[in-house]
């Protein structure tokens, strides 16, 4: 039997296919069911958020908002391990049905128009959020890939109706907790210049801007710590604002494209 974990925050559907800017400047039409059955917990949603979205396209990104057909799962009572797997792509869910996707696929390039590509050589990877106006970003820190799926890469500021400081799951099936300025960021920018690539100083552009220096009251590689004497990880004010690796076995349906 299955149990109801979050209510459906909205009916009634945007029909399916391309979402005018003219309507996403209104509001979205998002839909999103979250269940437990047989020791996991599934989301099923149209991939569009209970908020009003910037404008798709715009000058940092060329594509359409589009409404999804998206169903994963995790499992319901995951379990730590002691090794950390790095993530790629959607890394968990949000309780309003958008994915969670705080990495991109775009790197320094001097060669590119943009100044910026899908090209790996420079060594400079692009930070979503720190990078958030050339890849345009919308003001609840989310953008459209190239099939239109809506996607986070930091908190919203719209905020995420939910109870608690519960906002989504993680790729391995650990909470994922929003609780202000009291979540600590176990990571740091790199003092003085960057050496070489894009030059200028390390300012939370790119990942390599950043280095883990943990500390008391800090969260772990991965932005993971207790709440209430359980392991959930933290969704962080400052990088890696979602976790970007995970400590427990990643579900199978966040280890296909």
């Amino acid at each position: 039997m299955n149990t109801t974990l979050a209510y459906v925050l909205f009916a009634g559907v945007t029909a399916a296919g391309v979402i005018t800017s003219a309507a996403v400047a209104e509001a979205a039409s998002g839909s999103v069911s979250i269940t437990k059955s047989r020791g996991q917990i599934c989301m099923v949603s149209n991939g569009l958020p209970n908020h009003a979205t910037g404008k798709f396209t715009n000058s940092g990104n060329p594509h359409r908002i589009r409404a999804q057909h998206i169903e994963v799962c995790v499992p319901e009572n995951p379990k730590k391990t002691g090794r950390a797997t790095m993530l790629r792509g959607s890394t968990g869910f949000a309780i309003n049905g958008v994915m969670i996707r705080p990495g991109t696929a775009d790197y320094y390039d001097a060669s590119s128009r943009r100044g910026h590509s899908r090209n790996p050589a420079s060594g400079w990877q692009l930070d979503g959020k720190g990078a958030g106006k050339m890849l345009g970003l919308d003001r609840n820190n989310a953008h459209v890939d190239q099939r239109g799926l809506y996607h986070y890469h930091a908190m919203p500021k719209a905020g995420l109706q939910g109870t608690s400081s519960l906002v989504g799951f993680a790729a391995d099936g650990f909470e994922l907790h929003y609780v202000g300025s009291r979540a600590k960021s176990g990571y740091s920018l790199k003092p003085g210049h960057r050496n070489g690539g894009p030059g200028g100083k390390h300012d939370g552009t790119y990942v390599q801007d950043w280095h883990y220096t943990g500390g008391s009251g800090r969260h772990d590689e991965c932005n993971g710590g207790t709440l209430n004497g359980k392991f959930v990880y933290f969704v962080t004010d400052s990088y890696p604002y979602f976790p970007h690796c995970a400590w427990g076995r990643v579900s199978r349906a966040f280890n296909r494209p």
